[in-house]
C-alpha cells in the first residue's frame, strides 16, 4: 500500500492517551467475491453451501498439465466495479504468481495482480454521521487499486482429532481486492467506508456483500502517530468478516499501539488476528513485504488486454449508483439527507420507496407537492418507511423483500393521513393493523371507525370538558402558554386520537385566551 498523507488532523477524531493526543491511520484491503457462475480460471461452480470438494475442476486441483483460462465475466465485473469507484480502468493488465504457502491452494502459489492491476486509482465518498444536530460530514477515501485474484480453499481443523481436512470449493473463486489509501481516521469512518463499498458492489451486482458467508471480508491496516508526524509502523489485522468487528478491531488495536509507544516500546510490523469474543487482536506472524512473495508474471497467462469500446459498453449499462440516487431523492422529492442516506443503503429498499411513490402517483397524488411546513408528500412517505416500516422489519428480523406491507398499502396509509382522513396517531395504529392482519387501508378505516374527527362541535365539546376538569392547569397555561400542549394531549387522548390535531390546538388556545 502506498502511504501518502492526504488529510489534515481533525481534533474530534483524535484519541487521548496518557501523554497527549494521537491520530489513528487506517487503510482497508477488502476482498470481494466476484458474482459469477464459475471461477476465475476454470468452469467449476461458485455456488455457496455445496458439499465439500464438489465444486472442483482439474485446474482448481492443480492437476499436471492443466492450464488456467480467464473468465471474461469476471473481467467485466471488475471493470464495472472500477467504474462504480470512479477509478481509472487499465486497458492492459498482467496476472502474476504470488509465491506464498497456502495449505489449501494446491498450486503452491496464488494467481494475482501486482504492478499492473486491472483498475487503478479511484475514490469513494463517505458520509459520516449524523451528529447530534442531524448533520453528515462527507469525506473522500481514495482507492489505490483494484486487482483480480483467485481465492484459496478452506482448511477445517474441527473434523478430526489429529488431522485437518481441506475443502477446495473456494479454491480458484474470483476475488476483487480493493485497496484503499490510508485516508481513514477513525473506526466510524472505516465502518462507513466499508458499508458504502458494500452498497456500491451490491447496486452493481458485482458482489453480494454477504460477509457472513465470506464473500466479503477485510484486512485492516492500523497505525498511530502524533498529529502532524510521519506515519507510524502499521499492523495488519487479517480477514475481519463483519463491519462491526472492523470498528472494534481498530479501536482495540489503536489503543494497544498507543499504550506500547507511551510505555517506551516500539511497534513491530506484523499480521494480527481479531478475536471477536474477547474483543482484542493477537499476533499471528511477522508481516511479509512484496519482495517476500517473489511476484513474477504468470507464464501460463497472456497479458489481459481490451479496448475502450469494451469499457464504454459497460458504462452504458451501469445502474444508477447510490450517490446519484441519494442526490435525486433529495432534489426531486425533498427528502432530508438522513432519510435519503438510509433509503439508498440497500438497492431493494430504495426500490421499495420508489414503488410507494409510483402507487401514490397512480392515485393522482403529486409526491413532490409540499405537505406541511417545508415537507413534501414523498418526505412523509420516507418518514413512514424509515421510522415505522424499517423499525418493524428489524423487530421481526425480516428483509424488505418479505415486508407484510406492500408499497400500495403503505402509500394508501400516507395518502389517508395527507387528506386528513386519519390523524398521524391513527396512521400508526392503521400501520399496525395492516402489518398484522393485512387488508385495504381505506376499507379498514371505514369498517373500524378510524376516521379523524373534524367536526368542530364535537372537538369543542371535548376541549370544554378537559378545561372544566382542570382549572388549576388553566391558570398555569395562561401564565405559561407553552403548557397549552398538555390540554391538546388530553383532548387527543379523550377522542382516541381521532380529533384533528390542528383544530384541537386552535380551539384550546382560543378557549384559554392565549396566543
Amino acid at each position: 500500500m502506498t502511504l501518502i498523507d492526504t488529510r489534515t488532523p481533525e481534533p474530534k477524531r483524535l484519541i487521548s492517551g496518557a501523554t497527549g493526543e494521537w491520530e489513528v491511520i487506517v487503510g482497508l484491503e477488502v476482498h470481494a467475491q466476484v458474482t459469477s457462475n464459475s471461477k476465475l480460471f476454470s468452469g467449476a461452480s461458485t455456488s455457496f453451501g455445496s458439499e465439500p470438494n464438489s465444486n472442483v475442476s482439474l485446474v482448481d486441483a492443480a492437476m499436471p498439465g492443466m492450464l488456467p483460462v480467464i473468465n471474461i465475466e469476471c473481467v467485466r465485473q471488475a471493470v464495472r466495479t472500477g467504474l462504480g469507484l470512479k477509478a481509472q480502468i487499465n486497458l492492459k493488465s498482467v496476472f502474476d504468481r504470488k509465491n506464498y504457502f497456502y495449505p489449501d491452494l494446491p498450486q503452491g502459489y496464488q494467481i494475482s495482480q501486482f504492478k499492473q492491476p486491472i483498475v487503478g486509482e479511484g475514490v469513494v465518498t463517505v458520509s459520516v454521521g449524523p451528529d447530534s444536530k442531524g448533520q453528515f460530514e462527507d469525506i473522500e477515501v481514495g482507492v489505490e487499486r483494484l486487482h483480480l485474484e483467485q481465492d484459496a480453499g478452506k482448511s477445517m481443523h474441527d473434523q478430526h482429532p489429529t488431522m485437518s481436512y481441506v475443502d477446495l470449493n473456494r479454491s480458484g473463486v474470483a476475488l476483487m481486492e480493493i485497496v484503499s489509501k490510508p485516508d481513514i481516521r477513525s473506526s466510524d469512518e472505516a465502518r462507513a467506508y466499508l458499508t458504502k463499498l458494500r452498497t456500491i458492489v451490491r447496486y452493481l451486482g458485482t458482489c453480494d456483500g454477504n460477509m457472513d458467508e465470506g464473500s466479503m471480508r477485510a484486512d485492516v491496516n492500523v497505525s498511530v502517530r502524533r498529529p502532524g508526524e510521519p506515519f507510524g509502523t502499521r499492523c495488519e489485522i487479517k480477514n475481519v468478516n463483519s463491519i462491526r468487528f472492523v470498528g472494534q478491531a481498530i479501536e482495540y488495536e489503536a489503543r494497544r499501539q498507543i499504550a506500547i509507544i507511551e510505555d517506551g516500546g516500539t511497534i513491530d510490523q506484523e499480521t494480527r488476528l481479531f478475536d471477536p469474543v474477547k474483543g482484542e487482536t493477537r499476533s499471528m506472524r511477522s508481516k511479509e513485504e512484496a519482495h517476500d512473495y517473489r511476484y513474477f508474471p504468470d507464464p501460463d497467462l497472456l497479458p489481459l488486454e481490451f479496448d475502450q469500446a469494451f469499457v464504454d459498453d459497460l458504462v452504458q449499462h451501469l445502474p444508477e449508483l447510490p450517490d446519484d440516487k441519494k442526490a435525486r431523492f433529495m432534489a426531486d422529492f425533498g427528502l432530508s439527507e438522513y432519510n435519503a442516506s438510509v433509503l439508498i443503503a440497500e438497492a431493494l429498499e430504495a426500490d421499495y420507496f420508489e414503488k410507494v411513490l409510483e402507487a401514490a402517483q397512480s392515485e393522482g397524488v403529486n409526491v413532490s407537492e409540499p405537505q406541511g411546513v417545508g415537507h413534501t408528500v414523498a418526505h412523509g412517505i420516507s418518514n413512514m418507511i424509515v421510522n415505522e416500516l424499517f423499525g418493524a422489519l428489524r423487530g421481526a428480523n425480516l428483509g424488505i423483500d418479505r415486508s407484510p406491507i406492500s408499497p400500495s398499502q403503505l402509500a394508501s396509509i400516507v395518502i389517508l393521513m395527507r387528506k386528513g382522513t386519519i390523524s398521524s396517531k391513527i396512521a400508526k395504529d392503521l400501520f399496525e393493523i395492516v402489518w398484522n392482519e393485512g387488508g385495504d387501508p381505506k376499507v379498514l378505516v371505514e369498517e373500524r371507525g378510524l376516521k379523524q374527527v373534524t367536526d368542530t362541535g364535537a372537538i369543542e365539546k371535548a376541549v370544554d370538558e378537559v378545561i372544566a376538569a382542570n382549572p388549576d392547569k388553566v391558570e398555569q397555561a395562561q401564565a405559561k402558554p407553552a403548557l397549552a400542549g398538555w390540554f391538546v394531549g388530553q383532548v387527543m387522548k379523550a377522542t382516541g386520537g381521532k380529533a384533528n390535531p390542528q383544530a384541537v390546538n386552535e380551539l384550546v388556545k382560543a378557549k384559554l385566551g392565549i396566543e
